[in-house]
């Protein structure tokens, strides 16, 4: 028998459930309009660009980065409204702080492994994350209509005693934004176990509220709670900026995981630019949550399109009769959009639109239309 080469028998030393695995897929993009990954479509001014441009070019990237994260961290604690005694913890893209607060809750519970919990159809880091970091995860279904499951969340809550919740608000990909007194039943229900949660407000820019007001008037019941972010929505999905808000004793014990140096000069840098022109991009967030409703009106209304949920956030969830075919045939009329059917039998048809421009948003509708 002819032994293994040396690269088959290098395979072998990475973990099979790894090998397994599939790597996220981006679509390319070239010469289509991208409409599948909820980016905010607006550039800075020309203006501003060249001011951005000759700040970073003026940068001692030959330094590692230093004290202007702590100015960062400030800025970000000023914009999001963060309570007294709170601390911030920055990431490369919320992405790594979802990677931190499993690598830090790894650890054996009650004779087997920490446990992960989140509502499903959900955010496909979660799940991704906890295995990867050894850890169990329990997904919790919503309702058929996409509403957060209370009594079922609490059940499992009690019999799994998470190490960590995750409540994302609004949810990806169903743009839910849950009543507090369901969100604030499934914190206690974590307090009540001894576990975190952390309130995932990724798309807060386009949603009607934030939990960063029960943080700010109920501490005492919400010390446990951490409050994650990202700048990718705000508008710097290419700037990889992420930060997580909470009281000091629990962010501080999260970031001894963090790898040193983990947010580069220009990304810190181009963060506090935006932050300065903050106006700005509150001004855009203002334009596409204006385009967000008459964009689900013109949906519901189109033949083929069999539901078309409410959004809080800068996409809209929809069924169609089938969801691959749409996909296959926006994308050869120029438009890409997310088919989430695999993702959860929730979710079956359907597809995963973002909330752009308005003309983006009429080309889209038109692929759409023809596509069905």
């Amino acid at each position: 028998m002819t032994p293994p080469d040396n690269q088959t028998r290098a395979l072998q030393r990475i973990r099979a459930d790894v090998r397994a695995m599939s790597a996220y897929h981006v679509q390319p993009a070239q010469g289509l309009l991208k409409m599948d990954t909820m980016e905010n479509p607006y550039r800075l001014p020309a203006a501003l660009q060249q001011q951005l441009g000759a700040h970073l070019g003026s940068l001692e990237i030959n330094r590692y980065p230093g004290e202007r994260l702590e100015v960062l961290k400030q800025m970000l604690a000023d914009y999001a409204g963060a309570p007294a005694g709170t601390a911030v913890l920055l990431g490369n893209g919320s992405d790594e702080i979802i990677t931190l607060l499993a690598l830090a809750t790894a650890q054996p519970s009650e004779g087997g492994r920490a446990t992960m919990l989140a509502p499903m159809p959900g955010f496909v880091m979660y799940p991704l994350s906890a295995k990867l970091q050894g850890l169990d995860f329990v997904g919790v279904d919503l309702t058929a209509d996409f509403d957060l499951d209370v009594p079922a969340m609490l059940q499992a809550i009690a019999a799994h005693r998470p190490a960590i919740t995750y409540i994302a608000y609004p949810n990806n990909p169903t743009a839910t934004l849950w009543a507090e007194d369901k969100v604030q039943a499934v914190i206690d229900a974590v307090a009540a176990v001894g576990g975190l949660v952390v309130m995932d407000e990724a798309y807060q820019p386009f949603a009607s509220r934030s939990w960063i007001t029960r943080m700010q008037a109920d501490p005492a019941r919400n010390a446990h709670v951490l409050l994650m972010r990202t700048l990718s929505k705000f508008g710097l999905a290419g700037a990889r900026l992420g930060y997580l808000i909470g009281p000091s004793a629990l962010v501080n014990e999260i970031d001894k995981v963090r790898p040193p140096y983990n947010i580069s000069v220009l990304n810190c840098e181009t963060a506090i630019f935006a932050l300065q022109h903050e106006s700005l991009y509150a001004e855009q967030a203002a334009a596409i949550r204006a385009e967000r409703q008459p964009l689900i009106d013109a949906l519901a209304a189109l033949p083929g399109v069999a539901t078309v949920w409410p959004s809080e956030a800068n996409m809209v969830l929809l069924r169609v009769r089938d969801a691959a075919h749409a996909q296959a045939q926006m994308k050869a009329r120029g438009v890409l959009v997310k088919n989430v059917s695999a993702m959860h039998p929730l979710l079956a048809n359907c597809l995963r639109l973002t909330v752009g421009t308005a003309q983006e948003n009429a080309q889209m509708l038109a692929a759409l239309k023809e596509s069905l």
